[in-house]
């Protein structure tokens, strides 16, 4: 029932490393597509201040988050939740900080964009919403690994790809979330921190 994802074991340490900067102290994290469930064990380990709310909605991934927080959790990570980020209410009222990793590529724009009006509906003035994954910057040759993982992800799904970070930051923008940071991360993928205003945007969708 427990499943593993090898990238989740070589990209931990770099994003628990940025975490320990952008996530408050203590609080109430919510964790969007969970996957496997091993980053939300590794991250509730790391930082026993932080509830850790992991969440997906493929009941495949939330019972391997269940098997592991049954076999090695810590109190402080919490039973996971199904959640679809394209759901109108989320099973979460409100959370200091949202996180996802490796999401926005391999969700429709659909899906991209209940991610931001989730994010602009939980989170309160100042709480950020981190994101982790490769993307496409204007201005800035891509990668070749990202351009064949780029072409490789729209085979698979039309609507898969990397986003452009500035196109996808004026979404966000007009939900009140500000890109406030950038950070490069290793196998060229970035952190990003957007700080909530605290009140959706009356433009928003």
């Amino acid at each position: 029932m427990k499943r593993s994802a090898p990238a989740a074991l070589r990209n931990r340490e770099p994003i628990l490393a940025v975490l320990r900067e952008w996530l408050p102290s203590a609080g109430d994290v919510l964790e969007v597509a969970s996957g496997t469930g091993e980053h939300a064990l590794f991250f509730a380990d790391a930082l026993p201040a932080i509830r850790w709310q992991p969440s997906d909605p493929d009941p495949e991934a939330v019972a391997s988050i269940a098997a592991w927080r049954e076999e090695e959790g810590t109190p402080n990570l919490l039973a996971p939740l199904t959640l679809d980020v394209c759901a109108a209410e989320w099973p979460v009222a409100r959370a200091d900080a949202l996180v996802a990793i490796n999401l926005v590529h391999i969700s429709s724009r659909e899906a991209n964009a209940g991610l931001l009006d989730g994010a602009a509906r939980l989170l309160p003035a100042g709480a950020p919403l981190i994101l982790y994954g490769p993307w496409r910057v204007r201005g800035e040759t891509l990668a070749p690994s990202n351009l064949a993982f780029d072409a490789a992800l729209r085979e698979r799904d039309p609507a898969y790809g990397l986003r452009e970070l500035s196109a996808f930051a004026a979404e966000a923008s007009s939900r009140g979330l500000r890109l406030a940071e950038r950070r490069s991360m290793p196998a060229n993928n970035l952190m990003l921190r957007f700080v909530a205003s605290g009140r959706r945007s009356p433009t928003a969708g």
